[in-house]
């Protein structure tokens, strides 16, 4: 990562450099010497342009340097560390820039004010020709401050109306339908979901979906509100296995959840798939690798990421922006569900 960042630098005059940052191993901001700090590591970024007041748009940067796409994620830094998810979507991005010779620039923060404020920074330094936007939220603000900035963006996932922007659609409600019909057809008649955060706009559209296929086939629906953390998959469904009468089965809205659920089950002295089923969504290693492996709604990622690095070059390019769907998540069957308990 370090090397792509460097790459996105102008080599200003020498008076325009800020000097190497350095974060040292005591936490603190410094500069470095030849060797760091007493022979001890350190982090540094090099070559840094000072801000000189002149805005430097994706339009005005020498197009004989390499360009950028930037992703930012408010989200905990340990969490993406532990969500194969992001990693799998940034990969099929950089499948689609590197014949142009570009990267993605990604930057985590832990609020969308924070990832605002980091668009107004890139739009005013140039650094990005363009952005992916990721968890539309109720209200989301972002969009509009894209369109002020004129920073060219591709918005990615479920959005309810027209943005004004090109977008990466996913269906969000199909494959909840799908999952609660194949588990009430194996007799289950209380399903649990632990999902995403109630004010994404595709945990909404999962809900939704949830309810409704659990009202038409006259069973019970349970939801309730996780973090995509190990933690809290464990914690709720924890919870959900209190309740009476209990859920025989569990959509977990990601692996990491679904694997930590998976654990505290069988801590619980349940047996999956007998006492109680489980499916994730989103496939990774984690659920082959789990033990029963877990049976999960897949989507290829990786072209996910794929997809949407081209809608931002097109758009980059100035090409009409065509709606994309990503490919719709579908049931892969393994070791965790299985026929209701009688």
């Amino acid at each position: 990562m370090a090397s792509a960042l460097r790459r996105l630098f102008r080599p200003g005059r020498a008076d325009d450099l800020v000097p190497d940052l350095v974060i040292r191993p005591d936490g603190k901001p410094g500069t470095a010497g030849p060797e760091g700090e007493a022979g001890r590591p350190t982090v540094s970024v090099r070559a840094l342009p000072r801000h000189t007041g002149d805005q430097m748009t994706p339009a005005h940067r020498d197009r004989a340097e390499p360009g950028a796409l930037g992703l930012v994620l408010a989200r905990s830094t340990r969490l993406l560390g532990a969500e194969p998810f992001f990693m799998e979507f940034i990969a099929g991005m950089e499948e689609s820039l590197v014949a142009r010779d570009m990267s993605v620039l990604l930057h985590v923060v832990p609020t969308y004010e924070e990832e605002i404020a980091a668009y107004r920074r890139w739009t005013e330094g140039g650094l990005v020709d363009a952005v992916v936007v990721v968890n539309l939220t109720e209200g989301d603000r972002r969009p509009a401050v894209l369109r002020e900035l004129g920073l060219p963006a591709v918005l990615v996932g479920t959005w309810r109306d027209d943005p004004g922007l090109p977008t990466v659609r996913t269906d969000d409600r199909g494959p909840v339908r799908d999952a609660m019909a194949r588990l009430a057809e194996l007799g289950h008649r209380v399903i649990a979901r632990v999902a995403g955060p109630r004010s994404l706009l595709h945990t909404q559209a999962r809900t939704a979906a949830q309810q409704e296929e659990c009202r038409e086939a006259g069973i019970e629906a349970v939801v309730v509100d996780g973090d995509y953390t190990a933690e809290s998959g464990a914690r709720l469904t924890a919870e959900l296995l209190k309740r009476n009468p209990r859920p025989t089965a569990i959509l977990y809205d990601n692996d990491v959840m679904a694997v930590a659920g998976l654990a505290t089950a069988k801590d619980l002295g349940l047996e999956v798939p007998a006492d109680l089923s489980l499916i994730a969504w989103d496939d990774s290693t984690l659920c082959r690798l789990a033990s029963p492996p877990l049976t999960t709604m897949t989507v290829d990622v990786h072209r996910y990421g794929v997809l949407v690095a081209e809608a931002a070059l097109d758009h980059i390019d100035g090409r009409p922006a065509a709606e994309r769907w990503s490919a719709t998540a579908h049931f892969v069957q393994r070791g965790t569900t299985g026929p209701a308990p009688a």
